[in-house]
């Protein structure tokens, strides 16, 4: 049965597409809708080759499904069939593609056409058919749906029309009309109701089958809170699992190399948004990644990262100032498939209070229970035995470790390692551990004992440690021999001379990231020794003035492959700096703090970096009144932060930032007004100011205005007030929001 498109909540979706179908565009088009299983794709489809403007518009509908094990002949038929010929199929069956492909061509010759292809997984079939499709330029159509981002691409040339999932409103709305059609519905289950809607995340396939299952249960409000707890179970046992079983079908087409990257989605909590960069560093450390010429294996992972969102299976939640992705997060029901999958495979298990059974290499537990503990201590066997377990992701960890034998352990990432920092038993189990590639401990504000990390070294297979403790670390100088190591993360770290190392051919070739090191001296054996750091982050703790000659901060200009620099300093620090002071051409991030760089370094020192895409100027970043920026500087900025610094004059031209497309000011309490000119940036998208002078304010309300009278209505303004301000409140509108 049809669903009307209007009580899908995609009505305005179907206008769109129904608009393209019925356009002046003469050439034959092809136009894609895209989304993930469930989302309604072939729903959407149905409808706008029932409706009767469509069935007017065009001489020919045809109507065909690929699904996943293609067949072209299959599908050749179908179209035939559809166009109701003499011939039936049983006497076209006996024919090849060509000739029934040729029967095709002649009978859409000449003719308006709309064929919809629906659930493509391969251009392959594409290629196949689509000469059979002859473009009359009279505005035929070929309409598909796929599951596949980059697939529509392929074929149209644009990501085509995708399916987005339903808000709060429309959700509730379809749900309430899906148990009780046009009749009115008992007030007293709208909350509850709201609360199952929302609780679908969106999906029209899980709504449908939860309402589904309402209309045909008890209509009492007490029935409808047991369904709001338990809606997981409900949807996945309702119609024999009809949900899992449509979105198996994504899974089942990944190729080999993605699916135990899909799979290990499951080990997240529900609902959880997921830093990008922790993923990688997980899969880089479960060793997921086939290995690429030319690339690391990061940039491989974010490759496989980029397939699974195209396939519309892992879903972007947060993209970061450089416009690449920073968080994501799955659908529950896919995490569902994940946890279901991982389960009959024996990859992964999510440990939870109603299931203590220890069956799996890898293990997530995101509930801190006393019960948790004992099933722990008390674990000994098992169809995988804890010996066996390569990794281990938990919310808690407690005294329990000590009594695991986990040697062969490659992931460690849990809490509760501040109670247990004196536990000598717990310290010897961690440092038998050496076979961690991913070490996450977090000690919190908890003094660690300046001697925990000499034995470091011991973990020679390290390749990602993340120290959560707000104290400073020293690393041992066995520190320069971890060859395996990616990614350093310390709240503040001191490294030790590698003069002091016998040996000084030990190269940390692997090491991308560095973060935060005190005062380093970044001498040429230390440039040597990392040179493919692609993230560092610098902080000289000093008293009066630095003296530059050890930091040899000019050698910074030597590491090539340098990509996010963060340069910070306690207080004010000599004006010897921006004279030793130099940067890598490769640099596209950089943050500075308490610099006290003049205006003009920005010119001479950052400007002309080629690739550099975001700058962050914090407090004491820069100093001095005014800056004139020149032109051909800034040629791939899109996002500049100024903060905390005493400018009071800015003068530019448009074309000094071409690519500019976010502006921050903060605490720009001198700053008299921002240039006319940067609204005439073609590419800025917006502009915020937070506790900046109302004048300041009142030069962006005018760059707005000036805009939307010239029909750019892009720009959007948003300003932060810390106290009330009516002169400021007055000029809200719909693109300038004022915010207290």
């Amino acid at each position: 049965m049809v669903q009307n498109m209007t009580r899908m909540g995609f009505d305005d979706v179907l206008i769109e597409i129904m608009d393209k179908l019925t356009g002046q565009q003469s050439n034959r088009q092809i136009i894609p809708i895209v989304g993930m299983g469930g989302i309604g794709k072939t729903t959407l489809a149905r409808n706008i080759y029932v409706n009767p403007l469509i069935v007017h518009h065009f001489d020919i509908l045809a109507w065909t499904t690929i699904s996943q094990e293609y067949n072209a002949k299959e599908s050749l038929l179908e179209v035939l069939l559809c166009l109701k010929t003499i011939e039936n199929r049983e006497s076209l069956s006996q024919f090849g593609e060509d000739v029934l492909g040729e029967k095709l061509y002649k009978s859409l010759l000449g003719r308006r056409y709309l064929i919809v292809m629906d659930d493509i997984w391969n251009i392959k079939v594409w290629d196949k058919m689509k000469f059979f499709f002859p473009n009359n330029s009279n505005g035929s159509r070929i309409l598909i749906t796929t599951r596949l981002s980059n697939l529509a691409s392929e074929l149209s040339g644009s990501h085509g029309h995708e399916m987005n999932f339903l808000d709060e409103e429309k959700s509730w709305d379809l749900l309430r009309k899906h148990v009780f059609g046009e009749e009115s519905f008992p007030l007293e289950l709208e909350e509850t109701g709201k609360k199952i809607a929302k609780s679908c995340k969106g999906l029209p396939l899980s709504i449908v089958v939860v309402g589904g299952f309402l209309a045909k249960s008890q209509k009492t409000r007490a029935y409808w809170e047991y369904v709001a707890e338990n809606l997981n179970s409900i949807v996945n046992l309702e119609d024999d699992k009809r949900c899992l079983k449509i979105l198996y079908m994504s899974y089942k087409q990944l190729p080999v190399h993605l699916k135990p990257c899909f799979l290990y989605m499951g080990v997240f909590p529900e609902d959880a948004r997921i830093r990008v960069s922790r993923l990688i560093k997980l899969w880089v450390a479960e060793g997921f990644l086939k290995p690429v010429h030319g690339k690391s294996l990061e940039m491989v992972a974010e490759e496989y990262l980029e397939d699974l969102i195209h396939r519309n299976l892992i879903l972007v939640s947060k993209l970061g100032s450089t416009g690449k992705i920073k968080f994501c997060n799955i659908h529950d029901l896919l995490r569902d498939l994940c946890l279901s999958e991982a389960q009959r495979e024996r990859f992964l298990s999510v440990v939870k209070m109603d299931r203590l059974k220890w069956d799996r290499a890898r293990l997530g537990m995101h509930e801190n229970q006393p019960r948790m503990g004992r099933f722990f201590k008390s674990f000994d066997s098992g169809p995988v035995p804890a010996s066996l377990t390569r990794s281990l992701i938990c919310d808690f960890l407690g005294d329990i470790l000590p009594s695991l034998k986990v040697r062969l352990l490659r992931v460690l990432e849990a809490v509760g390692w501040r109670s247990m920092v004196k536990d000598l038993a717990f310290m010897k189990a961690i440092l038998q551990l050496v076979n961690l590639r991913y070490l996450v401990p977090d000690f919190g504000f908890v003094e660690v004992p300046r001697d925990y990390f000499c034995s470091i070294h011991r973990f020679w297979n390290l390749q990602t440690l993340i120290v959560e403790s707000f104290q400073e670390i020293t690393a041992p100088i066995e520190f320069w021999k971890m060859t395996h190591l990616r990614h350093i993360n310390f709240y503040r770290l001191h490294l030790p001379d590698p003069h002091i190392c016998r040996r000084d051919d030990f190269i940390l070739g692997n090491l991308q990231t560095l973060q935060t090191v005190m005062n380093f001296e970044i001498v040429e054996k230390v440039v040597k020794r990392i040179p493919n750091i692609k993230k560092l982050k610098i902080h000289y703790m000093v008293l009066g003035k630095i003296q530059v000659l050890p930091y040899c901060l000019n050698n910074l200009g030597r590491l090539h492959k340098l990509e996010f620099l963060t340069l910070s300093s306690n207080y004010s620090v000599s004006s010897e700096i921006p004279r030793n002071l130099s940067f890598p051409h490769s640099l596209k991030k950089l943050t500075l703090q308490h610099s006290r760089l003049h205006w003009e370094d920005v010119t001479t020192k950052i400007g002309s970096l080629p690739h550099l895409q975001v700058i962050k100027l914090r407090v004491g970043s820069f100093i001095g009144p005014e800056w004139e920026t020149v032109e051909g500087q800034f040629c791939s900025l899109k996002f500049l932060l100024i903060e905390g610094v005493n400018l009071e004059h800015w003068r530019t031209d448009s074309t000094h930032f071409p690519c500019l497309e976010h502006l921050i000011l903060r605490r720009l309490y001198r700053l008299k007004e921002i240039p006319s000119e940067i609204g005439e940036i073609s590419t800025l998208q917006s502009i915020e100011l937070q506790h900046c002078a109302d004048s300041a304010i009142i030069s962006a309300k005018e760059i707005l205005k000036e805009q939307e009278d010239l029909g750019n209505i892009g720009l959007h303004v948003r300003v932060r007030l810390r106290n009330k301000n009516k002169v400021v409140e007055c000029l809200a509108s719909h693109n300038f929001i004022v915010d207290l």
